[in-house]
């Protein structure tokens, strides 16, 4: 019987805060929570930001005020005083060519024709210019976009590890994946002892790559800005580069890596290929994720140039506001409403799946399950940008999926969709029509939706796994986030057989469950997976194991309860314990031995299986 992912472990940080324990999830529906959740909220939001943890309560509404989108802060970048280089073209006046005394090492390699060099000593030289001739001065710029889903005010993802100049994504990479890793209550070298070295995959990546000044963006920029490009840039700079740094430095793994790239359905991208790999028995365990930090004044200018993101101005126009009065950042980003743009944001999301079977066996806490993610492209596009078909049948099929799983009458009653949600006018159009025809084949008539993107912004290739960590929350809390930034649905909106509501949703305790979690990116990269609550896939475990299997899964549950609740607790308390471990374990060819059909590797207790018997073994007659 093919092997079911479940969820184990998940954490990261975003706009939020930490996504472990639900805490991010927590902040999007704080003012549902009770008022223990709500102190415990402030304490993990103080923990990040550095104000002591028994003063929190006491700072909560700067607490809250430093987390969600809101207007970019000067720890990103002054959007007031933007650098760049201004081009100029000069003439000489005739008969006063342009003179100015350099350093002789600031000249260019390749003296321009029109340019005559008059040695001073001392390392100085006159240049004397006739003529016309182009310069780049420095300057400044304001930004016309100033907001933004940031990382909580205050916290630094450097001052967790010894991060070496790494780049921002990769910074996060290193946190995220180490608290989604310690949420788990199970030690890795346990997980280890347990599944062969081959039977891991990491599936992390970044949709856009690391390009601040630690990586593409410094090499890119270095030359032109008179500065040398370091040997670091480059290799930092590459997409699947969390992947890789998650093997090296958290888990010493061998096993299968990678990342997918689909734009802002990446995430989705990589989901599919973890839970393949599960499902096939190719691996045991997969962490699966995506780290992005795109707030950078470059970025942002590339996606305003499509007019993809919103500015202050068309935030001021929705709200009737002067120009001479300040936009209003916390609500930039209006799902299904009227907008203008989707909000840029910084994310990292990490889940860890075991298959169903080692879950049990190592006593695991069980968050859920993926069923299915399915992928599909646009076909024939007017523009690379525009959507397509593609989506329809993802979210068809996901929804079909879903049924099948806990039934037509659940699926109607007790389902929700998290949509992809951006803010722009024409994902509201567009997205909403594929939802609620695809609700009305189904025979829905008020299909639950959500876009947490209202709270967090869009974080590229990180999109969906904050759809998915804010689902989880929902299936432990029982609240379902409203798309509060709104007060009303646009009236382009297909909307008959859906309700977005505008409000938290008291869905109560296992009041949901399955989800369908919807993506979509740039040049036709459309995703739809399948999230199966807590309370569903225990009740398919039932049916899978013996009751003495479940009840031995219980007792040892029990300790990784504990253990998973003590790392929580020193979180709490501002010691998240960050996994990165430099130079540790380092393997050579003195560590790999071969032995009959098998492969062993020091500090690993299982063997690597050399029995492998090609699919197309029995094409040839190798007989003759």
């Amino acid at each position: 019987m093919m092997k079911l992912p479940v969820i184990v472990g998940f954490g990261g940080i975003n706009a939020a805060g930490r996504s472990s324990f639900h805490h991010a999830h927590n902040r999007l529906v704080y003012s549902a929570l009770s008022s223990d959740k709500k102190a415990t909220t402030l304490r993990s939001l103080a923990a990040l930001t550095g104000v002591p943890v028994g003063q929190a309560s006491d700072h909560e509404n700067a607490l809250l005020a430093s987390t969600l989108i809101r207007q970019i802060q000067d720890d990103h970048f002054d959007t007031e005083n933007i650098p760049w280089n201004k081009r100029i073209t000069t003439q000489a006046i005739e008969n006063h060519p342009l003179e100015f005394i350099a350093k002789a090492k600031h000249l260019p390699e390749q003296i321009p024709s029109n340019w005559r060099i008059s040695d001073l000593g001392n390392k100085q030289v006159k240049v004397t210019i006739e003529g016309e001739t182009n310069f780049l001065l420095p300057s400044m710029r304001e930004a016309t976009v100033r907001s933004a889903g940031m990382l909580p005010t205050g916290f630094d993802p450097a001052a967790a590890y010894q991060s070496r100049n790494h780049p921002r994504g990769i910074q996060m990479t290193v946190y995220g994946a180490s608290d989604a890793l310690q949420s788990m209550g199970i030690d890795w070298d346990k997980v280890r002892s347990k599944v062969a070295p081959d039977q891991i995959s990491v599936y992390a990546g970044s949709g856009m790559g690391q390009l601040d000044s630690a990586g593409y963006g410094g090499m890119m920029m270095a030359r032109l800005n008179g500065k040398k490009v370091s040997s670091k840039q480059c290799p930092f700079g590459f997409a699947e580069m969390p992947a890789d740094f998650i093997n090296a430095y958290l888990l010493g793994s061998v096993g299968n890596t990678g990342t997918s790239m689909g734009a802002c359905a990446s995430f989705l991208y990589n989901l599919r290929t973890a839970v393949s790999d599960i499902q096939t028995g190719k691996a045991r365990v997969a962490i699966v994720g995506n780290s992005e930090a795109p707030i950078l004044p470059e970025i942002m200018e590339g996606y305003s140039a499509m007019g993809a993101l919103i500015t202050d101005k068309e935030l001021r126009e929705l709200d009737g506001r002067l120009d001479s009065e300040a936009a209003d950042h916390r609500r930039a980003c209006r799902p299904f409403s009227s907008n203008q743009g989707f909000t840029i944001a910084e994310s990292a999301q990490f889940i860890v799946l075991f298959d169903d079977a080692l879950a049990i066996e190592m006593g695991a806490s069980i968050h859920g399950a993926i069923g299915d993610v399915f992928v599909n492209a646009d076909g024939y596009k007017k523009s690379i940008a525009a959507p397509g078909v593609g989506n329809y049948i993802t979210v068809a099929k996901a929804m079909a999926a879903a049924r099948s799983i806990v039934g037509d009458k659940a699926f109607k009653e007790r389902s929700f969709f998290q949509a992809h949600g951006t803010s722009t006018p024409q994902n509201r159009v567009t997205e909403s029509h594929i939802i609620n025809e695809a609700a009305k084949h189904f025979g829905m008539d008020n299909y639950l939706v959500g876009a947490v993107k209202s709270y967090l912004g869009h974080s590229i290739g990180c999109a969906a796994g904050d759809q998915i960590i804010s689902s989880l929350g929902i299936f432990d809390s029982g609240i379902f986030p409203g798309v509060n930034t709104i007060d009303h649905i646009a009236d382009d909106v297909h909307h008959s057989h859906l309700n977005i509501p505008m409000q938290h949703v008291e869905v109560g305790e296992q009041g949901l469950d399955i989800g369908v979690i919807n993506a979509k990116g740039f040049g036709g990269n459309n995703a739809s997976a399948t999230l199966i609550a807590p309370h569903i896939v225990n009740k398919m475990l039932d049916n899978r194991y013996s009751s003495s299997e479940l009840l031995q899964h219980s007792l040892l549950n029990e300790g990784v309860r504990e253990q998973a609740q003590g790392y929580d607790e020193k979180a709490l308390s501002g010691d998240p314990q960050t996994i990165y471990k430099f130079d540790h374990g380092v393997c050579d060819e003195n560590s790999v031995h071969f032995e009959g059909d098998t492969l062993s590797i020091d500090g690993f207790e299982q063997p690597v299986s050399l029995n492998v018997t090609s699919v197309y073994a029995n094409l040839l007659d190798k007989s003759k």
